[in-house]
């Protein structure tokens, strides 16, 4: 839900069932910072999962969507505790994660990143995470290689050959030798 949604740790820890809309045009409805209310689309896969979930879990609208053994809210710091845990756990399958600190607000980035390079123009992600301003937005986005090469694919001169430039040899050799 997280890595669909970009919520932060508080909007999904005050999450109730009747904050989420899986019919047509499926969305989660939250509680965010500044109190300001909002609405962000729930992706095919994220509504079977929460379909499923949904109906495993049962318990009247009012109720946390995803409840503790108690069947109360979660905590923000429950929900920090769960996603370092499973992450941890998906580091056995996925080695690149071993090391890293990966809390809800990772989470959120990583929303951040798939929007741009999904091509999302940054005032929709802006809008999509809740913030005021574009600018509160660039910290989420961090221009990788991949981005980087599809802006310089759109600058390239119509002569050029697409890909990165690979020096012939002789010139490797004579910078080599200076």
């Amino acid at each position: 839900m997280a890595v669909h949604t970009g919520l932060r740790n508080a909007e999904l820890a005050g999450l109730t069932i009747e904050d989420v809309h899986l019919g047509a045009g499926a969305h989660v409805r939250c509680h965010g910072k500044g109190r300001k209310d909002r609405c962000t689309p729930l992706t095919p896969a994220a509504v079977k999962i929460l379909r499923s979930w949904v109906r495993e879990r049962g318990g009247q609208p009012s109720d946390p969507l995803f409840p503790t053994r108690l069947d109360g809210p979660f905590s923000r710091d429950a929900v920090e505790r769960l996603v370092t845990k499973h992450a941890q756990t998906a580091a056995a399958n996925c080695p690149s994660l071993a090391g890293k600190k990966v809390t809800p607000h990772t989470l959120r980035h990583t929303t951040a990143m798939a929007l741009l390079r999904g091509g999302v123009d940054i005032a929709v992600i802006a809008m999509w995470l809740g913030h005021e301003t574009t600018e509160a937005t660039q910290i989420y986005l961090h221009a990788d290689m991949t981005i980087k090469e599809r802006a310089l694919a759109r600058v390239a001169l119509p002569t050029s050959r697409p890909g990165r430039y690979t020096p012939p040899d002789t010139l490797l050799s004579f910078l080599n030798n200076l």
